[in-house]
């Protein structure tokens, strides 16, 4: 997403943080810490000034660093707002390993997905909606679709798919490598309704998750049934044309996507 670093010589030329200097940067490397103060500069300025409004001259001048260097680590604002990403991706992937170790109902684990996500990004939300408006610009690096974005997608499917594969609940075959997107789709869809949500706490967000991780979990389970089935494909040929990322039907190779299960019982839906 953002540039490699070529050389740590260069973050020598940057002033001490000081009394600012946050836990994340205290013990970090000193280059590592450099970035971190860029980023965390930035995320300051966007929340005050606005997005648009923030230049890098400004946010170097904030960080105690010179332009050129702020350049180096990043070397755009629209970067900038990458590495926010993928900080937010990194923080909740390592605060949701004990959901993918725990219990393998999926409801549960979705749910335990999802408010980890609402945990980890609490601390953002006062600035979240100022990065909304380039967000949902689909041809802006900072879309969640765009090509800028894909370390950050990828990784926020990556843990989808893990939820899923850790489940004890049966799903239909054809939709096996579709369904981590469209679990990571109903995630974007819960961060916009963060992303306005008011109330304190978020509270209306995670009432949000409380409803829908087990209509999700309960709709993937009755995925496989061979009554369902027909609407299973037409959804499938339907994400596959539409859904970004998509080029080609997944799932006719998979093992077992010829089996069809009986049409489900009453106790079947019940359970599922």
């Amino acid at each position: 997403m953002v540039k490699d670093e070529k050389n740590v010589a260069d973050a020598s030329t940057a002033k001490p943080a000081g009394a600012g200097k946050t836990d994340r940067t205290a013990k970090a490397p000193k280059s590592e810490q450099t970035r971190t103060l860029i980023l965390e500069t930035a995320l300051r300025l966007f929340e005050e000034h606005g997005y648009d409004r923030t230049t890098m001259r400004a946010i170097a001048k904030e960080a105690g660093v010179s332009v050129g260097n702020a350049y180096y680590y990043f070397s755009s604002k629209e970067h900038l707002v990458q590495g926010f990403y993928d900080r937010i991706a990194a923080e909740h992937e390592a605060a949701v390993r004990p959901v993918l170790a725990g219990d393998p109902d999926l409801a549960v684990r979705i749910r335990g997905v999802l408010l980890c996500w609402l945990d980890v990004a609490e601390q953002y939300h006062r600035f979240a909606a100022q990065f909304f408006k380039n967000a949902a610009d689909p041809d802006s690096p900072l879309s969640p679709f765009s090509e800028e974005s894909v370390a950050a997608r990828e990784a926020a499917i990556s843990v989808h798919e893990r939820c899923l594969a850790g489940s004890s609940t049966r799903h239909d075959p054809e939709l096996a490598r579709l369904l981590p997107q469209l679990m990571w789709l109903m995630q974007m869809g819960l961060v916009l309704f963060w992303v306005y949500d008011r109330t304190e706490g978020t509270e209306r967000s995670r009432r949000l998750v409380e409803r829908i991780a087990p209509i999700a979990a309960r709709a993937i389970a009755l995925s496989r049934f061979r009554v369902l089935r027909p609407l299973v494909r037409q959804l499938t040929d339907l994400l596959v044309e539409f859904m970004p990322g998509t080029a080609k039907r997944p799932g006719q190779d998979a093992p077992g996507a010829s089996e069809e299960p009986d049409a489900p019982s009453a106790q079947d839906i019940r359970s599922s």
